[in-house]
């Protein structure tokens, strides 16, 4: 399968200029630093995932804030000067939100005023930061998550893409599928549109176990324990807890059974058609809640880790920092450094 050279090793910077804890200056010019970037290419990564939520870079009428994009230019310098690749993604677009689902969620995906926006912004990127293509690739927008739209998702991709190749024709573009960026969506993504198109998806499956106690699942508590690896029967008994669909694949016919066969099989489909389409497969995100066990946790990225070594796949890690997953956290101490020799 085709790789995406220089994107194989990385890890998000999640909860900087996305998902921030606070929108304000002093919050953005403090959780991340150059040190930070400095550590990460200590680690011997050769990228970072660089999300980025259109408040940081707008107001509410879509004029640009010029100290939201010197954010970004800042990573790329730092990024440069350390010798590492990023991807900048884009988090959540006027109209749409991954983790916004009241109201009209999906608005964006129908209205032709947000889709213009979204575009242009797009194009602002592209004047801006398209130059340091040899080192940036852009995201286009992050977990698209009513599987019902990705025919219009897909239309958007398309007319976005050919926006952004007008003015910068040598940046890496990555495009993920509905369903929350499932890997069993990746077949539905248009053809290539040219030969710089990488599809991109996440994964947490099996997600009891990697978002055990998590607060923000529906129906989740704080005493839900779950062990990696377990057998299939226990993990689809533990899920019947849940919504069946915010369970993710676990449900999928075709799986025998929990451990490195599970990624194997739940990765297959994409991996084909990749294959097949001569495209780059990339997972964006992937992790293990820090309310997990430890020895398990390790055991879920070893699992994860073979078989994005087997075929190649780039990944980055979610994340190095705060968001329940980072990875310098408390948590992580006595398991951090096995860790980093996974990534």
């Amino acid at each position: 399968m085709k790789r995406f050279e220089g994107y194989q090793r990385g890890i998000n910077l999640g909860g900087w200029i996305s998902q921030c804890n606070r929108y304000e200056k002093d919050y953005y010019e403090s959780f991340i630093v150059e040190k930070d970037i400095e550590t990460i290419a200590g680690w011997g990564l050769d990228h970072v995932r660089v999300p980025v939520d259109y408040q940081v870079l707008e107001d509410e009428d879509g004029n640009y804030m010029e100290e939201g994009f010197g954010y970004i230019a800042d990573c790329i310098g730092w990024c440069q000067k350390y010798h590492l690749n990023m991807i900048l993604d884009l988090h959540k677009t006027a109209g749409y939100a991954f983790d916004e689902r009241e109201g009209e969620p999906d608005a964006f995906f129908y209205d032709e005023k947000l889709q213009q926006r979204f575009i242009r912004l797009w194009q602002e990127f592209a004047k801006r930061f398209g130059r340091f293509h040899q080192m940036l690739a852009f995201e286009l927008l992050n977990e698209i998550v009513n599987p019902d739209v990705y025919k219009e998702w897909n239309a958007i991709a398309r007319k976005t893409v050919e926006a952004i190749r007008q003015i910068a024709p040598d940046n890496y573009i990555l495009i993920g599928g509905v369903n929350y960026n499932s890997v069993t969506r990746v077949s539905q993504l248009d053809l290539p549109y040219d030969e710089k198109i990488v599809y991109n998806f996440h994964c947490y499956e099996p997600l009891v176990f990697t978002h055990q106690k998590a607060y923000w699942v529906e129906g989740m508590t704080k005493d839900f324990d779950m062990a990696y690896p377990s057998t299939l029967e226990e993990y689809r008994k533990k899920s019947d807890q849940f919504a069946k669909e915010a369970m993710g694949a676990i449900y999928a016919e075709n799986l025998k059974g929990i451990g490195m066969e599970l990624f194997e099989q739940l990765f297959k489909e994409a991996i084909e058609t990749a294959e097949e389409r001569n495209v780059p497969l990339y997972c964006g995100e992937y992790g293990v809640i820090d309310q997990a066990p430890l020895e398990d946790t390790l055991r879920w990225y070893q699992d994860i880790h073979d078989v994005f070594q087997k075929y190649g796949i780039g990944h980055a890690a979610w994340t190095y920092k705060d968001k329940d997953f980072g990875l310098i956290d408390e948590h992580y101490e006595p398991i951090r450094e096995k860790l980093i020799e996974l990534l």
